[in-house]
């Protein structure tokens, strides 16, 4: 009797194997449709998405200061898992003595978008944010007209990637969240339910 034969199984790729990061598959799976129900939106395609976020730290007067600049650019590469590219003087400054153009640069930024986005999202949310001393929730007036939201941070050290070295220098940074389809009102529930703890009124 001949043996049946079987067909053989395709391997998996790189992507197949490849989890979603957890904020990812949850807006997928559940934050968008419930989102479509809270706004009344007739399209799934009018609902809030995040498109991509970027980290930015600017250094002022200090731009001629090797430490501090190096400390900034790895700061921004260890939290984001990307190198930062530096940006220079887009008009001059008298008051700083910078001149549009100079060569030192005046800040780094990094733009992160889909998988790389959303782990940092979430480590920004869950692990960073709640080592802010006296933290008592971030500001929910931040948002621009397009919907877009901007989070400032005092320090560095919030970040469990940051050593005991790195934080020799302390600095900020700014975080950008960029919305598809944004609004006030549609942008803030989006990130509320990807669990932003937005200040409650009354709170200091």
């Amino acid at each position: 009797m001949a043996e049946k034969k079987t067909a053989a199984k395709k391997p998996a790729s790189k992507a197949d194997l490849k989890a979603q990061p957890r904020l990812k598959a949850l807006y997928d799976k559940e934050l968008k449709a419930k989102l479509q129900k809270e706004l009344g939106l007739k399209n799934i395609n009018q609902v809030p998405e995040l498109k991509k976020v970027i980290v930015s730290s600017g250094v002022g007067k200090k731009r001629e200061d090797k430490k501090y600049t190096e400390t900034v650019e790895t700061t921004i590469a260890k939290i984001t898992g990307q190198a930062p590219t530096s940006r220079l003087a887009k008009k001059s400054i008298a008051t700083f003595k910078i001149r549009k153009g100079m060569g030192a640069p005046v800040g780094y930024l990094t733009t992160l978008r889909n998988d790389k986005m959303y782990e940092f999202v979430d480590r920004l949310i869950n692990i960073a944010l709640p080592h802010v001393r006296d933290f008592h929730g971030v500001s929910a007036n931040a948002f621009d007209k397009q919907g877009n939201y901007n989070l400032g941070l005092k320090e560095q050290t919030v970040f469990p990637e940051i050593t005991f070295e790195d934080a020799a220098v302390l600095h900020g940074l700014e975080v950008t969240f960029i919305i598809k389809n944004g609004s006030k009102e549609g942008s803030t529930k989006l990130l509320e339910l990807f669990g932003m703890p937005f200040e409650k009124k009354g709170d200091k």
